[in-house]
């Protein structure tokens, strides 16, 4: 409309003063300014032709320009007063922008003088610069950029050469700088404009992007790139006037940036593009260019260019860009084909020398292509990147380039960190291991191998710290450890390497996964033994390293890990450096391990000088535990080195290290002048050494190291016992600081206590008879009153040191009271632990009572001391009511108060110390739970609580879990809560749902539950209450129903550490961590498995032993239909198919246990269950199960042929089923006397079958008749030659061709009918492993038979013993029957050659200018997204569907349309109108005509030299094919219903139809459209229709 105007303006007046006042009058709408920048555009036509407008025409430009156009740019127009403020927003005022700086560029040429452009660019870059980033500016630096894009292209390069680099230097600093819409302006439209300028704007920008030095910001840098790329990749030599970007290095590494781009595609596309046009620019030069090597390491340019070589790099080229356009798509079966050519670029980028091979072409961007993959948002993708670079290095032997390593160290590891890439492969057995794991391991071990030995060092220890900088999950760091420790054995680290191993161990200890955690220390630990250089270490280094493992865990003694250590000590014995560091002592480290090993042990027990006075603090357990181990290790060496010599000599060394503590230790108690420091740091490194020598720890009952230590320090108990006694009793411990000594001195007096319990009679007699004295003394400090006083700290911490002592006391004679009987008066101590206030704490001392204020504890503080205090209470109270359960003493006279007492003290006591109190619990229940049931369940309750709020503490949750379940779970409580029935029956089961709900999450908490109440229900015959406990395990058969049956969906990053545990749990002792932490068999089979062991003990010729299988089974039963109509259908390996297959599982465990009257209560719903529409694995366990039955009892067979005779409905699911037991005819027939009536009835019914009309059903007939048949014919039964005929021909169809064929073949060599034999193969390996495996069903179903032996809680019954099968069937592979029909290898997409075809996005490249790839929101419609003019124009103003205008749209993007005319642009908005456009509308100019603005629209455009053609059909209509379609084409698509309106016809040039053949009237309007653009876009590319000859090539094409 405004081009009209425009027109019609120049007819009334051809003086430009009064047109231009006429416009430039009232207030600065858009289409005001439009129509004076169309007038403008125009007088400028005519200027150009020597046309009107005389001298007055300048001036009226530069008047217009100064008094209207530039101060419109720089703010508001006043608007006259009273005139309304429409506040138009961004779309309107950046139309209103764009057009005045349109028009102003006109009014610098129309005022010819080049001096106005000038002008006009330095006030509007003063305005810019004024600007400035400031918040609230934006519109001021719009505005500016507006006017510099509109005169730059005006600007003389020699006159203004300097106003020029001004322009381009801001421009370049403001699109690097900034994320705004004036950032994106500068890059996308004003530097575009002054590229056009002249060398001197073009040399400023380029001289500003190459002076960048780091990373930067890579989008901005590719958008002014790829906006000036037809100027820096100039096409022709002869247009060569600025920089050639090929020969800049900084360029190309931002090229190569951009291309692994990760979070933002266009700065991807912008990347591909300009790497596109430097190899077409290059091809199509054909001259030589080399880029400088810049900052690039040594090795071949970034890019180069050779004429003779061109058909090689353009393959190379092409093969990388379509890479690269492939992983746009992320998917992963289009990029998986692709995959062979990115070998081929390795081919094609390296040469064979005589001296080996090099890098052509420089190796970063290979890195290129694996970083994108890498950072790909498809995980399975980053996958098969990761792989495929792990793969590469195994099948080539590619040449060294620090490139490569750099991208290890960096990419390649940051992607190594996700722990789903580490999971199995489909078909991949549990525990095989991770192949990205192993390839990772072989991958390091090639790759280190093909390192030059002076970078090997650098690598590897850059490695390492790579592997300390983030945190890293269990998984990855497991597996990187083991790559680590797989590397050939080579000198490469030094001390700085092995703190950077030490510093990885501190990453492992934040997994809680405590077996992945100790197997990646062992490969750590082995990783230093193989790489570090013994001679660049110091022993104290080494110890240093070594204490940073946890013994506990890893590096344990007699395991394979601490032999291979031992050994390398030895070995490397004489090379270990000296330490630059001097001991506290001032003495040099000294070399030798034995001399290190003495020297350590004399400076431990001999305290700093700062430690000898009474406020020194408790010995450092860390440090004790340092010299303990570096002691045993040093004893080991030495018993290695003397394995074929004398003995005796281990011996003495070992004495010669520990001379300074036995020595220590003699004279503890009984020298007045040894230092209290010195006594305590000895028994510390004593009680250190006892740990860690101890048989639990070393794994060997007959360790001679531990027997010698044993010896050597039993003569020395007596002078312990002496010490602690005068620490505990004396009054020395004061402070709440001495309470950790107090605990010192306890345990140490445990552990000799241990000691003398293991080996009774030897050492002194010293330790049992300070018994006495320290029970004493105890029992005098806790009955000593205040007298009235305010009660002192020394008194207070005096009574919780006596009542620690007295817990140690009786934990001493529960374990050998035989010894201490004579040592201890016990009649006294019952009484007094009988007489103590349970309910009473201590009180805290006022400040006023202190000393000092220093003394004063704070009050959390305080509370610890109160805790312990009351927990020792407890422990006491426990151990009296364990001695004495009969009512002796007033806890047990009085169990209610004590009961209520213990509910007080859990609500005092931490989580982790109420383990006491449970075991008072246990006791104290079984007594009151009838006549107290209210306060027994609050107990429940309270325990319960504690219990799970322990749940995330791992350390101590499962002591206090297995408290818990032998309290409340206790075979008495259990009984007389089900003798009652009352409230705590129920609370009990309550709780018994709740911990199998928490296992769902905590995976070993209904294992600890079911193994318990097994245990306890397993009775020998001999007993008297071996029906009492079949009784409870009758009443809470729902615990065994949900233990047969239990089993959670892992999520995928669960079932990933339970795959990896498992691959630990397979490589046995060769993974130390494995020895040295228990099995607590914690897995979710193990409930199964304890079911199943206890179902296999009970004897079912004992009456209550087999009515507890039969109530299990009929619950079994029952909860088999219930599943199945919770819901109708379930898919495979759902939790309801999980369900079910574990209940057949259990029915067929059960079975033999069966006999035919309980059948007779249950063969109904045994057949029903075949009824149903079963999942494969179910349906076998169902039909195994009914053959069982029919072969034991054939009494059943009537029932079982009455089931072909259900109704049609049920037969068309489960005919399959009972023909399936059919075909097991000679198993079922086997004790039937009189044969031939059932073979009879059965070739009767398979016949009748063989007729069936869906084609499964006929096939399984057909095999249950062909097994029939040969019964038959082996028995002679009678009547048979009768229907040979008919057999016959029933078994020849089955021999047809195609598909048929392949099928009866199949079902044949079908497991379940080839190989399966119901009973040779009925035992418990096939029921759980083999045909779980061979169904189909996922790796968890799956447990080996292994497992049951391993599972030692339960016995197994030597009647029972029934593991593996005697058939063939174990040895099948799923893969030899499962799928054969499947067609096509999966794999063989893995296997193509690199030269098939593959898919290819379509990327227009030429078609595409870069350089105005705004954001969508800066595109000005008229402006037409710099789409060509003249080219094709679709008017859909008339349609009305917004699903055809979003097809429509889509197709005129795609094939490059210059505009798409809509009567309301905001249907981009409808959901249906997005859903087929995929946002097409975003890079295609929208033009708004509504439906009766379209008669002026289509005049206009007919003005400009448009074609109109309607779609339509009309008496002179052409046919499509006919009509050849001029270049300045205008589309004009009709009405859904009515077409193009009669009024319109008239204004067409020409009505186009579209041949048809069918009956159907016309085409969709949106495909009819779609025919038209495509035929006009044809023409353009081939000619027209019948030209002879090839297309012309372009970039843009669709197939």
């Amino acid at each position: 409309m405004e081009w009209v105007l425009a027109e019609a303006l120049l007819e009334q007046s051809q003086d430009p003063r009064v047109l231009f006042v006429t416009l430039c009058r009232g207030e600065a709408s858009a289409e005001r300014v439009e129509t004076l920048r169309f007038l403008l555009q125009r007088l400028e036509d005519e200027a150009a032709r020597g046309g009107g407008g005389g001298d007055a025409l300048p001036e009226a430009a530069r008047e217009v320009a100064a008094g209207y156009l530039m101060p419109l740019l720089r703010g508001p127009r006043l608007r006259p007063a009273g005139a309304p403020d429409p506040d138009p927003g961004p779309p309107a005022r950046r139309r209103v922008l764009r057009a005045a700086g349109a028009a102003l560029r006109s009014c610098a040429r129309l005022a010819g003088d080049p001096s106005l452009a000038a002008a006009l660019a330095e006030e509007a870059l003063d305005d810019l610069l004024a600007a400035g980033p400031a918040p609230g500016l934006e519109g001021g630096a719009e505005a500016a950029l507006e006017v510099l894009a509109a005169v730059g292209p005006c600007l003389r390069p020699r006159e203004d050469g300097p106003l020029l680099e001004r322009v381009a230097q801001t421009a370049l600093a403001l699109a690097l700088a900034g994320d705004g819409e004036a950032a994106a302006l500068a890059a996308g439209r004003l530097l575009p404009a002054l590229g056009q300028g002249g060398a001197a704007a073009l040399r400023a920008v380029w001289g500003g992007l190459v002076a960048l030095s780091g990373p930067g910001r890579v989008g901005p840098r590719l958008q002014v790139l790829s906006a000036l790329a037809e100027r820096l990749l100039p096409g022709h030599p002869a247009h060569d006037a600025g920089p050639d970007a090929r020969r800049c290095a900084r360029f190309w590494r931002t090229v190569q940036a951009g291309l692994a781009h990760h979070e933002d595609a266009l700065t991807r596309k912008r990347a591909r593009y300009l790497l596109r046009r430097a190899v077409e620019v290059s091809a199509e030069r054909g001259d030589d260019c080399t880029c400088d090597p810049g900052d690039a390491n040594a090795g071949p340019s970034l890019f180069w260019w050779s004429g003779k070589k061109k058909d090689e790099l353009l393959k190379f080229w092409e093969n990388y860009i379509l890479i690269l356009e492939s992983l746009e798509g992320n998917q992963v079966h289009v990029i998986r084909p692709v995959l062979p050519k990115l070998n081929d670029l390795f081919e094609g980028a390296m040469s064979q020398e005589d001296h080996g091979a090099c890098w052509l072409l420089h190796p970063s961007w290979h890195m290129c292509v694996y970083k994108r993959m890498f950072e790909s948002e498809n995980k399975v993708l980053s996958k098969e990147g990761v792989l495929h670079f792990l793969e590469l290095f195994e099948a080539k032997r590619l040449p060294f380039a620090p490139e490569v390593s750099e991208f290890i160290i960096g990419p390649l590891m940051d992607a190594l960190s996700e722990s789903s890439l580490y999971s199995r492969s489909p078909g991949q057995l549990i525990g095989s291991g991770s192949p990205l794991g192993l390839k990772l391991q072989k991958f390091l071990v090639t790759y280190t191998s093909l390192l030059p030995e002076e970078t090997k060092s650098g690598f590897l220890l850059k490695f390492i710290q790579r592997m300390t900088s983030r945190h890293w999950c269990a998984v990855p760091i497991l597996f990187l450890s083991r790559a680590l420790a797989s590397v050939p054995k080579c000198s490469a680290l030094a001390r700085e390497g092995l703190l950077a191993l030490r510093d990885v161990l501190q990453c492992t200890m934040a997994t809680h996964q405590i077996l992945l955690r100790g197997a990646a220390q062992c490969c750590l630990l082995q990783a230093a033994m193989h790489l570090v250089d013994a001679e660049k270490v110091s022993l104290s280094d080494v110890s240093a390293f070594l204490m940073s493992l946890r013994q506990e865990e890893s590096l344990g003694r007699g395991t394979s890990l601490w032999t291979e250590l031992c050994d390398w000590l030895r070995v490397n014995e004489a090379c270990f450096g000296r330490s630059a560091a001097r001991s506290p002592g001032g003495l040099q480290e000294p070399a030798s391990l034995n001399a290190y090993v003495k020297t350590l042990v004399q400076e431990y027990v001999k305290p700093p000088a700062w430690e000898t006075g009474g406020d020194c603090g408790v010995p450092d357990r860390g440090e004790a535990q340092l010299v303990a181990l570096m002691v045993l290790l040093a004893v080991d060496v030495e018993g290695r080195r003397s394995r074929h010599s004398e003995k005796q000599r281990t011996q003495n060394v070992l004495r010669m290290f520990l001379e300074p503590l036995l020595d220590a230790l003699a004279r503890a108690g009984t020298s007045a002048y040894l230092p209290v420091p010195r006594s305590e740091r000895s028994l510390q490194l004593l009680l250190q050494l006892l740990r860690a020598c101890s048989p639990e720890a070393s794994g060997a009952q007959d360790d001679e190291v531990f027997t010698l230590l044993r010896n050597l320090v039993l003569p020395a108990t007596d002078s312990i016992a002496e010490f602690v006694l005068r620490r505990l009793t004396v009054g020395e411990l004061s402070s709440v600081s001495d309470l950790d000594r107090c605990r010192l001195c306890l345990r140490a007096f445990m552990e000799l206590t241990r000691l003398h319990a293991e080996r009774a009679g030897e050492g002194g007699p010293g330790l049992w008879r300070v018994l006495r004295p320290l029970r004493s003394a105890s029992i005098r400090h806790l009955q000593d009153a205040d007298g009235g006083q305010e009660p002192t700290l020394g008194r207070q911490i005096q009574k919780v040191v006596s009542m620690a002592a007295l817990a140690a006391v009786c934990e001493a004679t529960a374990w050998q009271p035989e010894c201490t009987q004579d040592a201890l008066d016990a009649g006294a101590t019952d009484s007094f632990l009988a007489s103590l206030p349970r309910g009473q704490t201590l009180q805290k001392p006022r400040p006023g009572a202190l000393s000092s204020v220093s003394e004063e504890p704070s009050s959390q503080g305080w509370g610890k001391v109160v805790a312990q205090y009351v927990h020792d209470q407890w422990a006491c109270l426990a151990f009296l009511l364990e001695k004495h359960r009969a009512p002796a003493s007033d806890a047990a006279r009085n169990p209610g108060s004590t009961l209520r007492s213990a509910l007080d003290a859990l609500g005092v006591l931490p989580a982790q110390q109420a383990s006491p109190v449970l075991r008072c619990m246990k006791t104290l229940v079984p007594q009151l739970l009838a006549p107290a049931e209210p306060l027994c369940i609050e107990a429940f309750d309270a325990a319960w609580k504690i219990v799970s709020s322990l749940s995330n503490t791992q350390l101590i949750f499962w002591s206090n879990l297995k408290a818990f379940v032998q309290f409340v779970f206790d075979a008495k409580v259990l009984t007389i809560a089900a003798k009652i029935k009352g409230q705590a029956f129920l609370k009990i089961k309550e709780i018994m749902y709740q911990m199998i709900e928490m296992s769902a999450v905590k995976t070993g908490v209904f294992n600890t539950l079911i193994s318990y109440c097994c245990q306890s229900w397993m009775v020998p015959a001999s007993s008297a209450s071996r029906v009492g406990s079949l009784a409870n395990a009758k009443n809470y058969s729902e615990l065994v129903l949900e233990a047969c049956i239990f089993g959670t969906v892992f999520r995928r990053d669960q079932r990933l550490i339970q795959d990896v545990q498992t691959f630990v749990e397979n490589l046995g002792h060769d993974c130390a961590a494995n020895v040295v932490i228990e099995n607590t068999k914690r897995e979710d089979h193990y409930v199964r498995i304890c079911a199943v062991k206890f179902l296999c003990l009970l004897d079912d010729s004992d009456p209550s032993h087999k009515l507890f299988m039969e109530d299990l089974a009929i619950k079994l039963l029952d909860k088999d239909e219930s599943v199945a109509k919770s819901r109708t259908r379930y898919y495979v390996n759902s939790q309801q198919h999980r369900v079910k297959n574990r209940i057949w599982q259990i029915l067929l465990v059960l079975f033999p246990r069966f006999d035919q009257n309980f059948l007779n209560r249950i063969i109904d719903k045994i057949f029903q269950a075949g009824f149903i529409n079963n999942q494969a694995s179910v349906k076998y366990y169902i039909e195994w199960i009914i053959i069982l039955i029919l072969h034991k009892f054939p009494q059943f067979l009537p029932k079982f042929w009455d089931c072909f005779s259900d109704g049609e409905e049920n037969l068309k699911t489960s005919i399959c089923t009972f023909l399936s037991v059919l075909s097991h005819l000679d198993i079922i027939t086997q004790n039937v006397p009189e044969k031939g009536p059932v073979l009879a009835r059965a070739l009767g019914l398979a016949l009748r079958c063989c007729v069936h009309h869906h084609f499964g059903v006929r096939l399984h007939a057909r095999l249950a008749l062909k097994r029939t048949w040969s019964l038959c014919r082996a028995a002679r039964a009678e009547g048979i030659d009768a229907l040979m005929p008919v057999v016959e021909s029933s078994l020849s169809h089955a021999d047809g061709a195609g598909n048929a064929k392949r099928n009866w073949r199949r079902i044949q060599d079908h497991f379940f009918f080839a190989v399966f034999h119901p009973l040779e193969d009925y035992c418990l390996g096939t029921i759980f492993y083999i045909l779980p495996r061979l169904s189909g069903l996922v790796e968890d179903e799956w447990i080996a038979t292994d497992k049951f032996a391993r599972f030692t809680d339960i016995p197994s019954d030597t009647a029972f013993q029934w593991y593996l099968s005697r058939s063939q069937l174990r040895e099948l592979d799923p893969g030899a029957w499962a799928q054969q029909d499947a067609g096509s290898n999966p794999g063989e997409a893995d296997k193509q050659s690199a030269c098939s075809d593959v898919q290819r996005k379509v990327i227009p490249w030429k078609d595409t200018v870069p350089a105005l790839d705004l954001e969508p929101a800066l595109w000005g419609r008229d402006t037409a997204l710099a789409r060509p003019d003249g080219g094709l124009i679709v008017v859909a103003s008339l349609i009305d569907k917004a699903a055809n205008l979003g097809g429509l749209c889509r197709t005129c993007e795609v094939f490059g349309a210059s505009a798409l005319v809509l009567a309301n642009p905001q249907c981009v908005n409808d959901r249906q109108f997005q859903y087929l456009s995929v946002s097409a509308e975003q890079w295609l100019p929208l033009v708004e005509v509504k439906p009766a603005q379209l008669a002026d629209y289509l005049q206009q455009r007919k003005a400009e030299g448009y074609t109109i053609i309607g779609v339509e059909q009309t008496a002179r209509s052409v046919a499509l094919t006919q009509y050849r379609f001029p270049e300045k084409s205008l589309l004009l698509l009709g009405n859904e219903r009515e077409g193009i309106p009669a009024a319109l016809i008239p204004q067409l040039d020409v009505c186009v139809e579209i041949p048809q053949r069918g009956v159907t009237r016309s085409l969709n309007v949106h495909v009819s459209g779609a025919l038209l653009v495509w035929e006009y876009t044809r023409q353009r590319l081939c000619g027209p229709p019948g030209r002879e000859g090839p297309a012309p090539q372009t970039g843009h094409w669709c197939h």
